[in-house]
């Protein structure tokens, strides 16, 4: 197969803790809110990842990095991220581009979508261009709407060039 495509999604329930950063794409967003979880809750390179691994048929994070080993307690996502990346080019993947849509009434995400682009486009050794992200809200419905936590969905496309064949 030359090309491959991914989805992933990811929810984290949004909290006040001074002392816990809010992290999306491995970029701080300043404030008093966080996410909860068992690693940093970085819903946004959580998505990402599953999506990576699912267009790999490698199943989720959640099989990679249990939420249950004391291991990944309080774990930096990017090496979520980065085991993913590890792992699609082991199997000679690249990636064509990925699209992502954060879900929530907060926080406030437009002044931080550069910086979330560009925070992802080193990480992942991309090209802006190759990086869609977008926010949108729930219209006040449901948890999400209540501001109870926020919500990540993500696609990629991978493909297999040509000098990779195999």
């Amino acid at each position: 197969m030359n090309m491959r495509v991914g989805t992933g999604l990811d929810f984290h329930r949004l909290i006040q803790d001074p002392e816990r950063p809010l992290l999306l794409g491995g970029v701080e967003i300043p404030g008093d809110l966080a996410l909860d979880g068992h690693s940093d809750a970085d819903v946004l390179l959580h998505a990402l990842s599953d999506a990576i691994l699912g267009a790999l048929g490698k199943g989720d994070i959640g099989e990679h990095f249990p939420d249950t080993d004391a291991r990944y307690k309080n774990l930096d996502s990017t090496k979520i991220l980065h085991h993913a990346l590890d792992a699609m080019r082991k199997e000679r993947y690249e990636i064509s581009n990925v699209d992502i849509t954060l879900i929530g009434e907060r926080p406030r995400l437009h002044p931080y979508r550069l910086l979330i682009r560009e925070s992802l486009m080193f990480q992942m050794d991309l090209e802006l261009v190759q990086i869609g992200l977008k926010a949108t809200t729930t219209e006040k419905m449901g948890a999400l709407g209540r501001a109870e936590g926020l919500g990540c969905i993500a696609s990629v496309l991978l493909y297999r060039s040509a000098g990779n064949a195999g």
